[in-house]
């Protein structure tokens, strides 16, 4: 894991983790455009983590915090790269900043039909809570 590097990204990324989320992520999001991933590069430039391995994206996961709450989006490791501990490495770097920013308490968005990632999340010691729903509305 020694060659394995967290960084958070910069606008010059922007292009290449929209690219690395098509090929890694399951599925796509209304924010993922350029646009969407320049504003919260912008707004909050220590939220979107990358691993990179020989200076090519294995992972990324993004670690927003509105001030009350930790948020995590889009955990996504590169296929090749699943089970070599980037998953954990990337969430370890997201709890030490929330903590560091006084959070308490992290929540995860996982995809109910995402059996990998609810294992991943699992593991992490992540539970969903059903006692809670997201309610969206598309502005």
């Amino acid at each position: 894991m020694s060659d394995l590097h967290i960084r958070c990204a910069t606008p010059s990324d922007i292009d290449t983790v929209l690219r690395f989320w098509r090929e890694a992520a399951e599925g796509t999001s209304i924010s993922d455009d350029r646009a969407g991933v320049a504003r919260l590069v912008e707004r909050d430039p220590e939220a979107l983590l990358i691993a990179e391995r020989d200076g090519v994206i294995a992972g990324t996961a993004i670690a927003g915090f509105d001030g009350w709450r930790c948020h995590l989006y889009r955990l996504a490791v590169h296929p090749d790269q699943r089970r070599q501990g980037v998953g954990s490495a990337l969430l370890a770097a997201a709890e030490e900043r929330f903590l560091g920013l006084g959070g308490r308490r992290g929540d995860a968005m996982v995809l109910d039909r995402n059996e990998l990632a609810r294992h991943a999340w699992r593991a992490a010691g992540y539970a969903p809570e059903p006692q809670w729903s997201r309610w969206v509305k598309h502005l």
